[in-house]
């Protein structure tokens, strides 16, 4: 399956991976060419560690370019990955398929406008700004490695545009869900939005959610964006019910060893 976009809709993917790269920045961001090269030593994120072809016109030196962004990656004790959207050029897929490079995960990038979702009138949860209240409970959440707590707050402290960091506790310290939202302008990007595994199933993930949208409604956003791996049908479930339609896909490529 190949990623397709009319030409109309790529402005909106354009913005929409300029917005993504502000709201979830990358330790390092080098071009080479249209390609954006980033990199984050302190934390894994197919996001954060990626490279990224933004111009379907930019197709020349493909093989001096790749072997460049691998020993890049390789001193970041990285893989090469590759992130496809409909801005990358169709030869350099083709070079990809033909150089033994496959696709191993696919991302939905999500869109809902908020002006025309039906929020609830009052927000049950504020946003919190202590980073390292947050970064605790989301790690606690998520059950993630302990040792990603620097480089989680790191990364949402280099976020630029206006943050909200949203917690549900039922009592202190025992955190059921999280979600940062950030603001861009008019856009409102919902990033990391996770539930605890014991509360599941019990509405939090869409008070959360609701909490973070009618914020971003508040403060004049009008779209709300969000990416979600394509097979993660639970999420897809929440989001559907808040309106979120499909913009654009992307993929995740590396070579086999």
């Amino acid at each position: 399956m190949h990623i397709e976009s009319s030409t109309g809709t790529l402005p909106l993917v354009r913005r929409l991976e300029a917005v993504g790269f502000r709201a979830w920045p990358a330790a390092s961001a080098q071009y080479d060419g249209s390609w954006q090269v980033r990199l984050t030593g302190g934390h894994p994120s197919k996001r954060l560690n990626s490279v990224v072809p933004l111009d379907p016109s930019d197709t020349g030196n493909l093989d001096m370019r790749l072997e460049r962004a691998r020993r890049k990656f390789e001193a970041y004790g990285r893989p090469l990955t590759i992130r496809e959207t409909p801005l990358m050029p169709h030869e350099l897929r083709a070079h990809l398929e033909a150089n033994g490079w496959s696709v191993f995960e696919e991302v939905l990038v999500m869109t809902c406008n908020l002006e025309k979702l039906d929020l609830p009138d009052t927000m049950d949860h504020l946003p919190g700004h202590d980073i390292g209240r947050f970064v605790e409970a989301y790690i606690k959440i998520t059950e993630a490695d302990p040792a990603l707590r620097a480089a989680l707050a790191e990364i949402i402290s280099s976020i630029k545009p206006t943050v909200g960091l949203f917690l549900k506790e039922e009592v202190e310290n025992e955190p059921q869900a999280a979600v940062i939202c950030v603001q861009d302008n008019d856009l409102a990007g919902i990033m990391s939005l996770a539930v605890a595994a014991a509360g599941r199933r019990q509405g939090h993930g869409a008070e959360i959610l609701a909490a973070a949208l009618r914020w971003a409604r508040v403060r004049s956003a009008r779209t709300a964006w969000l990416q979600v791996v394509s097979t993660n049908t639970p999420a897809l479930a929440l989001y559907d019910r808040f309106g979120f339609t499909e913009a654009y896909r992307h993929r995740y490529w590396r070579k086999e060893a």
